[in-house]
């Protein structure tokens, strides 16, 4: 439950501690887990981009760096979107991971009663965030495929929707949208005129083909990507926002709002993203992929579960129950998992991340089968 006292503002009763972090720290307690709970990749910073932050901070590039991040970097960000999009003059900023690109997204953009429409299931922060703000959340069912149904999404638009929040490849549930999805959600966008927020954290895991973007087909795409999970860097906190010039106001008011909050992301781990984003991470997406095939085929026998496309997730139905009962039959038997509730309006799947050891992998899904 969330704390409860007298002098707590009232927009932050409503948040729970995350129901991640809960069991993340469980498992420092237990003894060689199988630990499927948090998002965090396996493999380290590679040591050409380790050695790259090194020399900056060898080098004094220790203070601030100017509010929407440092110049070369803006720079190869810009003329990556450009490429990518035909963006002729993006606007971009340099953020505290794209957990701090989301707040100040929201920030800048709801007010108390807009409505904001998500595919459920979903990325825990956006529910409290959105609430914490004064939005009102419009949950979209996706189950059992966990795609976006345009036809629920035309029907859950009001004169108050002001964002619809799009996430693939998607946490918790892996699923990748394809270009035709996109594009459906893209034209219905469009013609309402609302911004999608297009969280793409998870943009280089993609297992099956190329990964599309929602900026490629609408206009008024905040464009949000990161370096946390393709580096192995999330202690590094550093993601970035970029937009075609059609929302440049946006992303002006986000560097201002930066100034108050996170003032800038870390100066000399900027520096080494300029090189991070010449880094070929293919051999890395390559290992997860066996990792999502080893999920996917050990436990399909005895689970219902869709086939993750990318990210390092998957979203298992349990067999009967609650998925909080049996996350806790799991627990008991040494797999940290976490429970579907904490993602999604309902309790009937649970999320694995993947990103560990494979022997770790076949560990887990020994057990899980069993316990079934």
């Amino acid at each position: 439950m969330a704390l409860k006292a007298p002098y707590l503002a009232q927009s932050t009763t409503c948040i729970d501690a995350s129901g991640i972090r809960k069991v993340f720290a469980l498992a420092a307690t237990m003894k060689d887990p199988v630990n499927f709970s948090i998002g965090q990749p396996d493999f380290d910073v590679p040591d050409e981009i380790k050695q790259v932050a090194i020399q900056a901070i060898e080098k004094g590039f220790n203070g601030y760096s100017q509010t929407a991040g440092v110049d070369d970097l803006l720079a190869k960000i810009n003329g990556q979107v450009k490429s990518e999009y035909g963006w002729a003059n993006p606007a971009s900023i340099v953020t505290s991971g794209v957990s701090g690109s989301l707040l100040l997204a929201f920030m800048s953009l709801i007010d108390p009663g807009d409505e904001v429409i998500i595919p459920d299931p979903y990325f825990v922060m956006y529910k409290h965030l959105i609430n914490m703000l004064g939005g009102k959340c419009v949950f979209i069912d996706t189950y059992p495929d966990f795609l976006l149904d345009p036809n629920k999404l035309e029907a859950a638009i009001t004169p108050k929707t002001k964002l619809i929040i799009a996430n693939s490849p998607a946490n918790p549930t892996g699923v990748v949208y394809s270009e035709a999805q996109l594009k459906a959600v893209a034209d219905i966008a469009a013609r309402h005129n609302i911004i999608v927020l297009s969280d793409e954290i998870y943009e280089k895991f993609c297992y099956d083909g190329p990964c599309p973007s929602f900026a490629k087909y609408h206009s008024k795409t905040l464009l949000m990507r990161g370096f946390s999970k393709s580096y192995g860097m999330p202690g590094w906190r550093l993601g970035y926002v970029s937009a075609n010039e059609e929302l440049k106001p946006l992303v002006e008011q986000m560097t201002m709002l930066q100034q108050y909050t996170f003032v800038c992301a870390p100066t000399p781990f900027q520096k080494a993203a300029v090189a991070a984003m010449d880094y070929d991470v293919s051999h890395l997406v390559n290992a997860y992929r066996k990792k999502r095939d080893m999920i996917y085929n050990g436990l399909k026998g005895k689970f219902e579960l869709t086939k993750p496309g990318g990210a390092f997730y998957a979203f298992v139905k349990v067999p009967s129950g609650t998925a909080t009962d049996f996350v806790n039959k799991a627990i008991a038997n040494n797999v940290l998992v976490i429970p579907g509730n904490v993602f999604s309006q309902q309790d009937t799947h649970f999320r694995i991340s993947y990103a560990t050891k494979d022997e770790k992998i076949a560990q887990g899904v020994e057990i899980l089968n069993r316990i079934a």
